[in-house]
């Protein structure tokens, strides 16, 4: 199991509110951590764990787990646009890619595919956005909270996701 020590950090450049100090702190006694243990470290926000996983990793497992990412979210997509599925097939072939199973030129191909699918995705939900501004305070309120919770949601899975990879390569 690759572990990390506070130099190795360092040496990614985080942010500058992770100085020296900051790391070392979140080290404790520590001399190193694996990867596993940095994921855990509930102390620091998601977005800052999952920036180490993707710093760390190689662009296939970084690849792999953009596929599952945006596979989470694709029944959203699929249920308003149910005949459209560049954006499935942009996965599909994200992985594949991933898995030497696909050519660059298969891979942008799908991308720019998938990319006009989010624009007309985009000018309708600025539609309804439109639409929800005009909507009640209380209405507004109550969509803030469910999209906090689903943020949250969202960011729990992604880490949960970011271990699997980290399990399977350390299988390997």
């Amino acid at each position: 199991m690759r572990t990390y020590t506070i130099d190795d950090i360092m040496a990614l450049k985080p942010c500058d509110r992770y100085d020296r100090a900051a790391v070392a702190k979140l080290y404790g006694r520590r001399k190193e951590l694996g990867l596993i243990e940095i994921l855990s470290l509930g102390e620091v926000p998601v977005v800052d764990r999952l920036w180490v996983f993707l710093a760390v990793s190689d662009d296939r497992t970084r690849r792999l787990f953009a596929a599952d990412c945006a596979e989470r979210v694709l029944p959203i997509y699929e249920k308003v646009y149910p005949c459209d599925d560049r954006p499935r097939k942009c996965i599909d072939t994200a992985r594949r890619y991933a898995n030497g199973e696909a050519t660059q030129d298969e891979l942008h191909a799908a991308r720019s595919a998938a990319g006009s699918a989010a624009w007309a995705a985009a000018g309708s939900a600025a539609w309804a956005a439109a639409g929800a501004a005009a909507g009640s305070a209380a209405g507004a309120a109550a969509w803030a909270a469910a999209g906090d919770a689903a943020r949250a949601a969202a960011w729990e899975w992604q880490i949960g996701r970011a271990k699997y990879y980290v399990e399977e390569e350390e299988e390997k």
